[in-house]
């Protein structure tokens, strides 16, 4: 498999193994996706909450265990942002669902995540890996995260401080999806520069 661009020299080089710790959570993060959805679209925001925490910290300890015990996997690499990319996609419909933001939201984080899956399954016929995280898709993906958690929480209540809060989640969702379409753009440009140099070194 070719490398992307900027790999991170400090990372363990991902291995071709499937079953690793750090994968079964990963898999374990994509199932409790479409339970946190349902617990939102019936407005069952405590339980949401802490299964959301649940996933949250297993996201962080996968990637510590990955490292710490080289267990960094090529599948791996591709579970994470999936699962990512799902819960956001997931939570932003359940929210909708909901009534709790508008539609629109939806369909624009929908058509980024598309697009991009399209341009990674076009890299991979041509032998390459997943594209390294820049860190505007970082920053977009944790604005996002922020916003629906304060969603959630705001809608527990309803008084002028959840009023405000769900006035400023929205907000910051707003700039999330805006960084999210940035790091979207900033990763279709590498991969067409990847498809453009492979291209050329083939003629």
């Amino acid at each position: 498999m070719k490398l992307p661009l900027n790999v991170n020299r400090y990372s363990p080089d991902a291995r071709n193994i499937y079953m690793t710790v750090p994968n079964l959570v990963s898999l374990l993060r994509i199932v409790s996706i479409p339970f946190i959805s349902l617990l939102i679209a019936q407005h069952k925001m405590v339980a949401a909450l802490i299964v959301l925490a649940i996933s949250a910290a297993s996201d962080s300890l996968d990637g510590i265990i990955a490292r710490k015990w080289n267990q960094v996997s090529k599948i791996g690499q591709i579970l994470d942002p999936i699962a990512d990319r799902l819960l956001i996609f997931c939570s932003i419909l359940a929210l909708g669902w909901a009534g709790i933001i508008p539609w629109w939201m939806l369909f624009i984080v929908g058509l980024r995540d598309f697009i991009l899956l399209v341009l990674i399954f076009v890299l991979a016929q041509h032998d390459y890996g997943p594209l390294p995280v820049h860190f505007v898709g970082k920053a977009g993906t944790a604005l996002l995260m922020i916003s629906i958690t304060a969603l959630i929480f705001a809608d527990l209540w309803d008084n002028m401080f959840t009023q405000v809060l769900h006035l400023a989640a929205l907000a910051a969702g707003i700039w999330g999806v805006a960084l999210y379409w940035i790091a979207g753009y900033i990763y279709i440009r590498q991969g067409i520069a990847l498809l453009r140099d492979d291209s050329i070194s083939n003629d």
